[in-house]
């Protein structure tokens, strides 16, 4: 449970509250649950603070000298909390026996909701990776038998954890890509090369975004001068290649 960006409380203090109810004691809720006095203190007092009212209180006289309750708004917190806490083992226990048929579009909904950038992005599986002294090159295979080439930072490869088996993102910025449509023998230092055929071709007042068609599916965009799209007589159905270096390439992880 959290109001704002505090957390409030979780099961911890829930069964702090109800071990006060039931013993109208904060030393012996503190003691029943394996921790301090102060500590009791501490998360009763941030969970008055955070909920804007009081939630256990002092009693004073009495046969013991006094002792602590909760308040009504403190009962209720705990009725709550229990059934919230019954309808998230039900929804658990639902999603297991679907697990089957959810757990790859819960894999899939998690990757399309990340937000960057860059126009190309890829999702694909670590093949190899050649350490070198400073940096690495990693080779990353993604759909439709196609592998992208990556140079990043021995540091990135550690913290990034990767190595072959692993799944990884792709991002290239459409600006980086360099869009060839007949090599006549020609060859290039750009480790990277993907060949599709043009879906789309989007003019603007200056440069033109060319999207191409993938084989195997996916697509990848490119954004080229207007000047450049005209000289390579670029249209919808004609080949051509898309053209990225290694160290253009963005290589992220799943959280």
């Amino acid at each position: 449970m959290t109001v704002g960006d505090e957390k409030f409380g979780g099961p911890g203090r829930v069964e702090l509250l109800a071990a006060i109810a039931s013993t109208g004691s904060i030393s012996q809720a503190a003691k029943a649950l394996g921790i301090s006095y102060k500590g009791a203190w501490d998360a009763i007092d941030a969970m008055n603070n955070l909920a804007g009212e009081t939630l256990v209180e002092r009693v004073t006289g009495g046969k013991g000298g006094g002792g602590t309750r909760l308040t009504a708004r403190g009962a209720q917190l705990i009725r709550n909390f229990r059934a919230i806490e019954q309808l998230h083992r039900q929804f658990v226990a639902q999603l297991n026996e679907q697990a089957g048929n959810l757990s790859a579009d819960l894999t899939l909904i998690g990757r399309l909701n990340m937000k960057t950038s860059a126009r190309n992005q890829f999702f694909g599986t670590v093949s190899r990776v050649q350490p070198g002294a400073v940096n690495d090159e990693v080779d990353i295979d993604i759909a439709g038998g196609h592998k992208i080439v990556a140079i990043v930072t021995r540091e990135s490869t550690d913290s990034l954890g990767l190595a072959p088996g692993a799944q990884a993102f792709v991002l290239i910025k459409a600006s980086s890509i360099i869009l060839m449509t007949a090599a006549d023998g020609a060859r290039f230092s750009a480790r990277n090369r993907l060949e599709g055929t043009v879906a789309r071709l989007t003019p603007g007042a200056v440069n033109t975004e060319v999207v191409l068609d993938l084989a195997g599916g996916g697509t990848i965009a490119a954004i080229i001068t207007n000047e450049s799209a005209r000289a390579l007589e670029l249209a919808e159905g004609k080949t051509a290649t898309a053209m990225f270096k290694a160290s253009s390439v963005i290589v992220g992880v799943p959280a």
